[in-house]
């Protein structure tokens, strides 16, 4: 229950943190650190649309190994990084992904936001690889 409200309580910082003044956010990712256990980590994907897509367009006969997931996310996060410091894509590169090379942050938040550069890309054509 504990970790539940710790979720929430993610979601509601990310999203207050990534809500320019004028507009709400469309989409952001956010990378946390489980504060419960050094070794976890949590993704928290605040689209309204994406788990819909996901669940359609992901399955298991489709994953890939965690390093690909891991060279392929440094690649677009680094874009995603750059689109958000000289303001392109506004409507949708909201705010900065904090995912460094030298941390293995498993396969579940690797492969969740490996998917969810996807849907960026097919939804909101933003080259992200």
């Amino acid at each position: 229950m504990i970790k539940l409200y710790f979720f929430i309580g993610i979601l509601a910082v990310a999203a207050a943190a990534c809500t320019p003044a004028r507009e709400a956010a469309k989409t952001s990712a956010v990378v946390k650190q489980d504060t419960t256990d050094s070794t976890s980590y949590e993704i928290a994907i605040i689209d309204i649309y994406f788990d819909e897509w996901y669940q359609t367009h992901y399955s298991p006969a489709k994953d890939r190994t965690n390093e690909f997931y891991r060279s392929k996310n440094n690649i677009a996060v680094s874009r995603w990084n750059y689109y958000y410091n000289t303001a392109q894509y506004t409507w949708v590169v909201d705010c900065s992904i904090d995912y460094r090379a030298d941390v293995d942050y498993g396969m579940d938040v690797n492969r969740t936001l490996y998917w969810y550069f996807r849907y960026i890309t097919e939804n909101y054509k933003v080259r992200l690889w």
